[in-house]
């Protein structure tokens, strides 16, 4: 019996095949014949594990590969004049990449959960628009998490330039969105088929055109789902401000490029007009930006202002006012919340390795029972409140609850002497400090050592003390950090960041060689008609 795969990437479609009997060899094989690129140029990945020439005598079901499985087809380029060798090693460290980046961005968001142990100085979380924090169930929340993280790092790519990377890592975010509820991420998705076709595009391969078009046109659908059919007036996130340029401006222009490509020249030049039309509105005018810029803000701020409130100098300063308030309100936030993890990491892990519900702790503490103490039975009960309160009504284990928590305190005391030491701080002091200090949670290990530092018991060192918890699991932290520092680098309206010089200059493009061919068509018409008049 025949299954199904589903291929994306450079070429996308469905093929059927005999996964018991049917090779690797034989199956780039089939995708060679219907995308018709060599299948010595094409590389397959399937759950973000490449799949080597060295399988291809392989059964597909013994390579891990199920019915209705997802396969990513890239294409591998060897440059001329480079070595064999040299082109092993940059695809075998390409590929390390990508695999490196999929298992990071799925420990961040099992880890990231909304009662998950957190692991580190920063927080990620799933937030609407008006940065209320989101709730799903826990096999919706990780795969949206995911998503968001790999289009997050796909657009940075993006803005580097590096387009095959980009579209790889973004075909990997459509995988793990496709696990999702569709209704969850109906805003997201729309995004994401935009973002790929305009790798497609500046890659300039030709024989993405027929996949480029079904994903227009399901960004389309998408978003007059999410925003009514006249896509040209939504508004972005809670900025409440001018419309969305540089989506539907790409929008526009890719699907002129398309129709351009299927010889639909109508519908090509109706769509790159549009197009050019917003491309202008996006300029800035030295004036309006000079304007700006004379109330304190930089060229970037002021800009993205100007672009978001249709040149209005008014309206853009106003907004920035605004933003300077919520940025503010957000840094003060994100410190509550660093303390908030502080805090958990303290309290420790629950058995099934979670954090601490500060909430439900609050409660407790607030009918009058000791932080510490009800922090402990929630770790023990897996925040369940019955259970915790249950155990702290019982003598027998109350008394032990307290025991434990004596003996973490008497655990964290030499623990935290030793690290003071570490840093050179010496001294009967360093015990009384911690003890006066760190364990009521007032001060932090840091603090403790510049109070030392300023006695003269100090050493050069000011490394930045962490606060000691459990054992960690094994870590990819360069790459966590790098995809947690894109994270950051998102926010609701960092499209009109974008230059859109590349924009401009392919709405120019088209539109010219548009003007050749209706010149060509009434060149010929003119002819014809001549012809006539001379019969």
């Amino acid at each position: 019996m025949a299954e199904k795969l589903k291929i994306t990437g450079i070429w996308g479609g469905v093929v059927e095949v005999e996964l018991e009997n049917c090779t690797l060899s034989m199956l780039k094989e089939e995708i060679s014949n219907r995308s018709k690129i060599g299948s010595d140029s094409i590389k397959l990945i399937c759950s973000g594990r490449v799949l080597k020439d060295g399988d291809s005598d392989e059964k597909l079901t013994k390579l891990g590969i199920k019915n209705n499985s997802k396969i990513l087809v890239g294409r591998v380029l060897v440059e001329e004049g480079k070595s064999l060798k040299q082109e092993f090693l940059a695809v075998e460290e390409h590929d390390q990449r990508l695999a490196r980046v999929k298992a990071a961005v799925t420990a961040l968001s099992t880890r990231h959960g909304e009662v998950s142990f957190p692991m580190g100085n920063f927080s990620i979380e799933l937030e609407d628009d008006n940065g209320n924090e989101l709730h799903f169930s826990e096999t919706n929340r990780q795969a949206i998490m995911t998503g968001l993280m790999l289009h997050a790092m796909g657009k940075g790519l993006i803005r580097k330039q590096k387009y095959k990377d980009a579209l790889e890592v973004l075909s990997m975010g459509e995988e793990a969105f496709s696990l999702c509820d569709p209704k969850s991420i109906e805003l997201v998705n729309p995004f994401l088929h935009i973002d790929m076709v305009w790798c497609y595009f500046m890659l300039r391969d030709i024989a993405w055109l027929s996949v480029a078009g079904e994903r227009l046109n399901m960004a389309r659908e998408g978003l007059e789902r999410t925003h009514g059919k006249d896509v040209s007036c939504f508004r972005f996130l809670q900025s409440g401000q001018s419309s969305g340029f540089v989506l539907n401006m790409r929008l526009e222009l890719l699907i002129g490029v398309v129709a351009y490509h299927n010889g639909e020249f109508d519908k090509c030049r109706r769509f790159l007009v549009s197009a050019q039309r917003k491309f202008l509105k996006f300029q800035v005018t030295a004036e309006a930006l000079s304007t700006v810029m004379s109330m304190g803000f930089t060229e970037k701020e002021a800009k993205r202002a100007l672009r978001m409130s249709d040149q209005n100098v008014e309206s853009a300063i106003k907004f920035l006012v605004g933003e300077k308030e919520k940025k503010r309100k957000r840094g003060k936030d994100n410190l509550c919340r660093l303390a908030e993890i502080c805090e958990q990491q303290r309290f420790g892990e629950t058995p099934l390795k979670k954090a601490v519900n500060l909430s439900i702790l609050n409660t407790l503490v607030s009918i009058g029972l000791e932080k510490k103490i009800a922090a402990e039975a929630l770790r023990r009960n897996e925040n369940d409140t019955n259970k915790a309160l249950h155990d702290l009504i019982n003598p027998e284990t109350y008394r032990a609850i307290q025991d434990e928590v004596e003996r973490k305190k008497r655990e964290r005391i030499q623990s935290l002497i030793k690290r003071c030491k570490s840093r050179g701080i010496q001294g009967p002091s360093v015990a009384e400090a911690i003890i006066r200090g760190v364990l009521d949670g007032t001060r932090s290990v840091e603090e403790v050592a510049q109070q030392l530092r300023t006695r003269g018991r100090s050493s050069n060192d000011t490394t930045r003390a962490n606060i000691p918890r459990q054992d960690e699991e094994e870590r990819d932290v360069e790459m966590e950090g790098e995809i947690a520092q894109e994270v950051a680098n998102e926010d609701a309206l960092s499209d009109y960041d974008v230059e859109v010089t590349k924009e401009g200059e392919a709405i120019n493009e088209y539109l010219v060689l548009l003007k050749s061919v209706y010149g060509s068509k009434i060149a010929s018409s003119l002819k014809n008609s001549s012809s006539l008049n001379s019969v």
